[in-house]
């Protein structure tokens, strides 16, 4: 199995933005399902991780 790129708690930018107009999302919840949580205004979504892992552009920021 590869290595995940992305960890909780880090900041990820998806393919298309939100429709608030930020595309800056954060990783709230890990599992089968990932859930995130969108920065501009904290509308959160629940999707399984291959449809994430699809949708992932790039990661912003690394969760200290």
């Amino acid at each position: 199995m590869v290595e995940a790129k992305f960890d909780l708690n880090d900041v990820v930018e998806m393919k298309k933005p939100h429709p608030c107009g930020t595309n800056k999302w954060k990783i709230v919840r890990m599992g089968m399902d990932i859930r995130i949580k969108c920065l501009g205004c904290n509308h959160s979504i629940l999707i399984p991780r291959k449809k994430f892992e699809k949708k992932l552009k790039k990661v912003l920021e690394k969760s200290e």
